[in-house]
């Protein structure tokens, strides 16, 4: 079975990665036909994990990896690194203006980027869609850095892994409070699932560049990461401590905690 994965282009590797983080999503969206509502306190505690889950990722899965392959290039490592990490927040930046959103924890009727006369349950699914870009880029270009060796085509999977195992709870974070604002739990589900679409097809575009170019590899690699903390630092962790109290506060660094430490386990553990 790996002989048979490690043999498929990264482009595939990458998009059969991205398609079970994709089904990891739904799986959490389908989570609506069991429970009508999420607490407060528990949606701390998923988002706050998602966040520690990329934290992590961004360091050992593509910091790491990135500051290793720039070594003896023209640049010192730590400028490539940090063009790349830079970029990549600028990046989520400009898309965060201009892709028109609305978060949960938002008043009704207040969204970000460009105006729109869409709809609120598309527009907060678009906000979570603008989450899974950098997670589908990082875990196709995390398959394009392995280029067939098995043992570096693991710290693909263990990414996809990770990425899954946090794009659960996210989820249920789209589906059940679409649930709570009065939508059936079919379209809840719809809505969900349909947030982690994009992930497949980011992770195939970042297999493509990378293999076409692999000159930017180090770069594409640090860009990766520095979208996925923006997306930590500027959505996910302000969310995860809104509307909770000192409580949910509390839960959300738990989640945190927790998440990170399970991805470190994953990614040293699985890369050793």
């Amino acid at each position: 079975m790996i002989t048979w994965f490690v043999g498929l282009s990264a482009m595939m590797q990458a998009l059969i990665g991205t398609l079970f983080t994709y089904a990891c999503t739904a799986a959490g969206a389908a989570m609506v036909f069991f429970f009508k509502e999420v607490r407060q306190g528990g949606l701390s505690l998923m988002l706050g994990f998602a966040s520690g889950v990329m934290i992590a990722a961004s360091f050992w899965s593509l910091l790491a990896p990135a500051i290793e392959m720039a070594q003896g290039g023209p640049l010192p490592p730590w400028l490539v690194v940090s063009m790349g990490f830079l970029a990549g927040g600028g990046f989520l930046l400009l898309a965060d203006q201009i892709l028109p959103h609305a978060h949960f924890d938002a008043p009704l009727g207040e969204t970000e980027g460009i105006k729109t006369g869409l709809r609120r349950n598309v527009l907060l699914v678009l906000a979570i869609t603008l989450h899974n870009i950098p997670e589908g880029l990082a875990i196709g270009v995390a398959f394009a850095a392995a280029a067939g060796d098995p043992l570096a085509a693991i710290a693909g999977v263990t990414l996809a892994m990770g990425m899954g195992m946090q794009n659960f709870p996210e989820g249920a974070a789209v589906s059940i409070p679409l649930r709570q604002e009065g939508m059936s739990r079919g379209k809840s589900f719809f809505y969900g699932q349909a947030s982690g679409i994009v992930e497949p097809i980011a992770g195939v575009i970042g297999a493509y560049l990378v293999t076409s170019m692999s000159f930017i590899l180090p770069y594409a690699l640090a860009f990766a990461a520095g979208a996925m903390i923006y997306v930590v630092v500027e959505e996910l962790l302000p969310e995860s401590q809104h509307g909770g109290g000192r409580w949910g506060v509390h839960l959300s660094t738990y989640g945190a905690m927790i998440g990170f430490v399970i991805m470190m386990m994953l990614d040293v553990g699985l890369g050793a």
